[in-house]
């Protein structure tokens, strides 16, 4: 017995321990749950980008009633699992409401402004049927673009009935590898051309002789004043897909990137004088070009 009360502290001190260690592994493994179930989520939203989820989102505006004025009209769209871009909401919105500010000071057009006098832009998905209110609608990053059959088979009835739809800022042979692949979905008869430079909409208020090459500002700066984003796109295009009389329903900017020259002008005097006066010439062009035809 005494031998037994003599052990007795020493067990105790055991037991102590124990307890202490059992106490420490199970903060850990709560500490390692609550990391697994961080790194699933993260896997999961991953995941679900990969298949197609809305890139770029974030609070989409609650769209102001038609008034019958202009209204620039973007359209989101979902990210493409093997795309190549940022998605529909790059630039936005100050591309959209520059652009319409502009159009309001350069033409006589009428625009809409809500009762605080901000200009209106709306965001659609192609599926909306307010998508028919818009004689214009623009896509930003096509690279990234997703289209399923139910937004091909909208957008071509769109297109077809007269609609017109501008695609810019994507970069490289491999964006405009999954551009194609898309648009082709909705048009599969149709195919890309090169727009010629005597082309109506290149001379409809300002006379524009040649595509600029547009970088993004921060590419600009980053890359010490070079306009390609990219090894294979030194070379702007502004191709089109014609519909059977002959007029323009897309109009594609590839290697250039018109979105930057609208949303960044009041950002950089040097990034103005470089690239706002031929940018808003051509977007100018392509809004009246879009509402006259």
């Amino acid at each position: 017995m005494r031998g037994a009360r003599a052990d007795r502290p020493a067990r105790d001190r055991r037991e102590a321990v124990d307890c202490a260690m059992m106490s420490r592994f199970q903060r850990n493994r709560r500490t390692i749950l609550v990391l697994l179930v961080v790194v699933g989520l993260a896997a999961t939203a991953a995941a679900q980008r990969r298949r197609g989820g809305f890139g770029g989102f974030y609070a989409r505006q609650q769209n102001l009633p038609y008034d019958g004025a202009f209204r620039f009209c973007r359209i989101m769209f979902r990210q493409n699992p093997n795309g190549d871009g940022g998605g529909w909401s790059v630039d936005y919105p100050r591309a959209d409401i520059n652009l319409t500010y502009r159009l309001s000071e350069l033409t006589s057009t009428i625009v809409g402004k809500d009762e605080k006098g901000n200009y209106r832009n709306v965001v659609f998905q192609l599926t909306d049927d307010e998508l028919y209110k818009c004689p214009f609608i623009m896509m930003t990053e096509v690279g990234a673009l997703y289209l399923d059959d139910t937004e091909a088979a909208r957008l071509r009835d769109y297109l077809l009935k007269g609609g017109f739809l501008w695609a810019d800022d994507f970069w490289g042979e491999y964006a405009w590898t999954v551009w194609q692949s898309q648009i082709s979905k909705a048009l599969p008869e149709y195919q890309s051309v090169d727009i010629p430079l005597a082309h109506t909409l290149f001379h409809m208020l300002y006379q524009v002789n040649a595509i600029p090459q547009i970088p993004s500002i921060n590419s600009w700066f980053g890359s010490g004043g070079r306009t390609s984003e990219r090894v294979d796109s030194q070379v702007p295009h502004a191709r089109g897909i014609f519909n059977d009389r002959g007029d323009l329903m897309v109009l594609i900017t590839h290697n250039t990137d018109f979105g930057d020259a609208f949303e960044r002008e009041g950002e950089n005097r040097a990034y103005f004088d470089a690239f706002a006066g031929v940018g808003y010439a051509f977007g100018i062009n392509a809004l009246l070009y879009a509402m006259s035809h």
